[in-house]
């Protein structure tokens, strides 16, 4: 396993990702492309000190981007979806 704190990349902030945290007790968070479900739960589990009963993960694929003539690609990205034991709260989440 790597190391925890280069696994959770940053937390998503949408409009989405706010509704799911205060209906289902769901944080998002974008991850390591190369992290695995496991990787991610214990990652949160030592970072934030909750229990974790479930990851979901989504693969995004990076897009072609122009710039004038030239065209780019933009970097694969990963959004891993957290659930929560009933109870357990991660602060950055509170008050957003």
């Amino acid at each position: 396993m790597k190391d925890v704190y280069s696994i959770i990349k940053a937390p998503v902030v949408t409009e989405k990702a706010t509704m799911l945290s205060g209906v289902k007790n769901l944080v998002t968070f974008w991850v390591e492309p190369s992290a695995n479900k496991r990787d991610i739960k214990e990652a949160v589990e030592n970072i934030f000190n909750v229990k974790v009963t479930g990851v979901n993960t989504e693969k995004l694929p990076g897009k072609i981007k122009r710039m004038g003539k030239t065209a780019g690609k933009t970097s694969v990205r990963k959004k891993a979806y957290i659930t929560l034991r009933q109870g357990d709260k991660i602060g950055i989440f509170e008050g957003a």
